[in-house]
């Protein structure tokens, strides 16, 4: 190959690297739009009677909220919870949490999403659409009465007392595992329940206590990644 041949091919090279840094260093500079998925930016939801938009933080500087930084909480009580609680309880991501507060905001009354964590977790921020129920008034190791969750299971979740069973022993069914016989589980809604993260057992305490209930599985999805995932990913909060 002669000389100029040599400087050519040099300078074609040289010029296709400069052209793929840039490219690179474009993709990733300071000031790009934060998307929550390629095709979607943001999505308008309800909360409270207000609208409120989901979206991430467009800074690509930002970092985590420092109450949300630890790595070490100690366990117990903070322990990692499993990917699956059950047979027919579905796990699922932001992406779904994001569509059932959409189709919630969009007038399905089918779907609560429920935030389990103590009222003064949520008053630091939750996710928008999102109900708080405590996982106090579920878990009977907390306080919770059969009356108290067979409340909010009417209240809240659209469960009612089967036909012609008022005077059965609620208890005693639970304890033989016989709930169907009890409740009307026909209209019960979907519920979508998160807390803190994959380290927070206090979701998980409110499925556990449903299902003893017989709540449906497969009215159950567990946001496993809660408010730690939600966090990281610099989506919108309220309080």
């Amino acid at each position: 190959m002669n000389l100029a041949k040599i400087l050519t091919s040099l300078t074609m090279t040289a010029a296709l690297t400069l052209a793929v840094t840039g490219a690179y260093a474009n993709s990733h500079g300071k000031g790009k739009p934060v998307g929550i998925t390629p095709d979607l930016a943001e999505v308008k939801v309800m909360h409270n009677g207000k609208a409120v938009t989901i979206k991430r933080n467009q800074d690509n500087k930002a970092t985590v909220d420092p109450a949300f930084a630890k790595t070490s909480r100690p366990c117990p009580p903070f322990c990692i919870q499993p990917m699956s609680l059950g047979e027919g309880i579905q796990t699922i991501g932001e992406v779904e949490v994001i569509n059932y507060a959409k189709k919630m905001s969009d007038g399905d009354k089918n779907i609560v999403l429920v935030d389990s964590r103590t009222p003064d977790w949520v008053a630091k921020g939750t996710i928008p659409s999102a109900v708080n129920i405590s996982w106090v008034e579920l878990t009977p190791k907390k306080g919770a009465t059969t009356e108290g969750i067979m409340k909010v299971m009417a209240d809240k979740f659209g469960v009612t007392v089967a036909k012609g069973k008022d005077d059965v022993d609620v208890d005693e069914a639970i304890a033989n595992g016989d709930t169907s016989k009890v409740f009307d589980f026909s209209n019960a809604k979907t519920l979508v329940l998160f807390c803190n993260g994959m380290w927070c057992g206090q979701s998980p305490a409110s499925i556990k206590a449903l299902r003893k209930f017989g709540y449906p599985a497969d009215k159950i999805k567990y946001y496993r990644g809660g408010m730690q995932d939600w966090k990281i990913l610099g989506l919108t909060t309220v309080k």
